[in-house]
């Protein structure tokens, strides 16, 4: 080979190299277009199936025409998104109020601004009330106050990016991030205890939802509106085919089929488990579920194993009225943590549940459908490290569907 081509080749060696790792080590998506510039097409007003009225597309922009209040107006996007980076471009009218919120859980709550937190815009400088600062542009709103802040006169379009990864929080405004904040840490729980959210029960506690755009009652177009996933799930646990990284303990049945993890009980009616063959600490858990006939199962971590006889905790999966979500101690203390009854709703008999662990120490959160069910403390759990096990309860009958378990460790 020439030595002239030589290190031509050696750096096209090195760069295909880098960008091989770069490729392995992202779980960054590719930037999604939320308004295609046309149609309200890929958004909803709040818990509608269509826009209703109150928003136009105007010169390439998604307007919102003033008309909303208080208790609506307000549209969403039919996707929703976990960890995520959106970048956006919005122009508030003169003394104008609009807002935008992430991670927003529709049907049982009344409002977007009952779950969703929010990215605050708004006229600063000809707003007419008195104003604190968790009131203005960039503000997480009621809770956060802004930094380093730059903002451009009413009718010029100012650029907005929110990005969240693993519960840490950043608003930026025109190339300076100008909050930063973690979700669901102590210092997020003080804040909401003393602010306006104190008596909404479900706010930001969501892990994923939908986007939000406010109509408050003032003129504001938005514009360009992108976004990409951060979410990484993880290993695959689950490959769709067999059972290849899993032990079957018990006499009951275990088995995979088109693409989804089939547990039922067996003629002995008894317990059984299908656990890992990998232990471990501190990681986040995502899985969906189906419960058919009597869906009367578990999700085990950190947990011990021999036989059918289990040591360790689980997140209950069971029939509605029966804690799904909530942690169960076995050969131990019982309940430690059993959901309240107004959440009872959440779980959906027959159909598809997403359920999300996260154990990090002596922490557990879970979420059922994007909604936090458990967020519990505990010695004893912070000391332990074990395996993840699905369980079939005894008693026969029972039937349970999986798929798309992944597992991230952290």
């Amino acid at each position: 080979m020439s030595t002239k081509i030589l290190p031509i080749v050696i750096l096209l060696l090195f760069t295909f190299y880098v960008n091989a790792q770069k490729q392995d080590n992202s779980f960054e998506g590719k930037w999604e277009q939320l308004f295609d510039g046309k149609t309200t097409k890929g958004w909803h007003s709040f818990n509608e199936d269509k826009v209703t009225g109150g928003w136009i597309v105007e010169d390439g922009c998604l307007t919102a025409l003033g008309q909303g209040g208080d208790l609506g107006g307000d549209i969403l996007t039919n996707g929703q998104f976990e960890d995520f980076e959106l970048s956006l471009e919005w122009a508030i009218s003169e003394a104008g109020n609009s807002g935008i919120f992430f991670h927003v859980i529709e049907e049982a709550y009344p409002t977007v601004y009952a779950t969703g937190p929010e990215y605050q815009i708004l006229d600063d400088v000809g707003y007419p009330d008195p104003l604190e600062d968790w009131q203005l542009t960039g503000a997480n709103y009621a809770l956060h106050n802004t930094t380093n802040k730059t903002l451009k006169p009413v009718g010029e379009f100012n650029h907005s990016i929110i990005k969240v990864l693993n519960g840490n929080v950043e608003h930026w405004l025109n190339g300076v991030k100008v909050v930063e904040y973690t979700l669901w840490d102590e210092d997020w729980k003080e804040r909401v205890k003393k602010s306006k959210w104190k008596d909404y029960p479900g706010y930001g506690l969501a892990i994923k939802g939908n986007i939000g755009l406010q109509d408050h009652g003032s003129v504001v177009k938005y514009k360009d509106i992108k976004i990409r996933s951060l979410t990484d799930k993880g290993e695959v646990m689950f490959n769709g085919k067999n059972l290849d990284g899993w032990v079957n303990h018990g006499t009951e049945l275990w088995y995979a089929k088109k693409g989804e993890l089939i547990c039922e009980s067996g003629p002995d009616a008894q317990y059984g488990y299908l656990a890992s063959e990998k232990s471990y600490k501190d990681f986040i858990l995502h899985l969906e579920f189906k419960q058919e006939s009597n869906g009367n199962s578990g999700v085990f971590f950190r947990s011990s194993i021999e036989g059918t006889k289990i040591a360790g905790w689980q997140v209950e999966v069971a029939p509605k009225g029966n804690d799904s979500g909530g942690i169960y101690e076995s050969y131990g203390r019982g309940w430690l943590y059993q959901i309240p009854d107004d959440k009872e709703h959440i779980l959906k008999e027959g159909e598809w549940n997403e359920l999300i662990v996260k154990v990090e120490g002596d922490r557990v959160i879970t979420w059922l459908n994007n909604e936090m069910m458990t967020d519990l403390t505990d010695e004893k759990i912070g000391e332990a490290v074990g395996k993840i096990a699905l369980q079939i309860h005894d008693g026969g009958g029972v039937k349970v569907k999986w798929r798309n378990i992944f597992i991230r460790e952290i």
